[in-house]
């Protein structure tokens, strides 16, 4: 390599180092925000007047706790689920967490995806769920067309390959393709670990996946 090559070389690393050291923190890393999500599953599990096994199991697979940490977050857990109510506070504690951050809406996104599994866990979807969940996706600044996009795939009375797609029906098939490949550019795995998302946020998005695909797969083939 020339001596040129070697100086842009040396010079590139110096770039990526100082974006690293200025590049805003994940938010999803730190405490605040795990206390708070941990706070939104253990009330939202109390949403509907009592809190299932199968809500607490999936609780543990969607968001991984250090084995060192198991009996702090339990101790949170427990606390929260105690009363359903207050829940708000910890929505809008973690949309302060995440406002400006260049990865803010993914963050939200996969948050309240998360809560709606969480919520879906014990096979029914209750009205005071549906509440809470429309509540936190308020305070989230999420929009009706993103709750109702997430709702689609998780409830099945709601489902509807147009809404996952985020299209309206009647639409040509080239739109159709159009919207499937940007929700699957969107929520491919390597493309969120690039932007150094969570473990627990891109099985998130992998469920997700499946959804768009099968919407996908409903609208071209029937």
């Amino acid at each position: 390599m020339s001596f040129w090559g070697r100086l842009l070389e040396r010079l590139e690393a110096i770039r990526l180092n100082v974006e690293n050291r200025f590049r805003p923190l994940d938010p999803t890393s730190t405490v605040d925000f795990s206390i708070a999500f941990i706070a939104l599953a253990a009330k939202l599990a109390k949403a509907d007047g009592r809190v299932s096994v199968s809500e607490v199991a999936m609780f543990r697979r969607i968001i991984e706790i250090p084995r060192e940490e198991e009996q702090n977050a339990a101790r949170v857990y427990n606390l929260c689920r105690q009363d359903a109510a207050g829940y708000e506070t910890y929505a809008r504690r973690i949309g302060k967490l995440i406002k400006g951050h260049e990865n803010e809406e993914e963050i939200r996104t996969n948050l309240l995806d998360g809560l709606f599994h969480i919520a879906l866990a014990d096979g029914e979807y209750h009205p005071e769920e549906d509440r809470f969940l429309r509540q936190v996706a308020a305070t989230l600044d999420i929009g009706e067309r993103g709750f109702d996009q997430l709702k689609a795939r998780h409830v099945p009375a709601a489902w509807c390959a147009h809404c996952v797609l985020g299209i309206v029906p009647g639409v040509s098939r080239s739109a159709i393709r159009t919207a499937w490949r940007r929700l699957v550019r969107q929520n491919h795995p390597d493309l969120l670990m690039s932007k150094g998302l969570p473990p627990e946020m891109i099985r998130i998005a992998d469920s997700r996946l499946k959804d768009i695909n099968r919407a996908y797969g409903e609208l071209i083939h029937g």
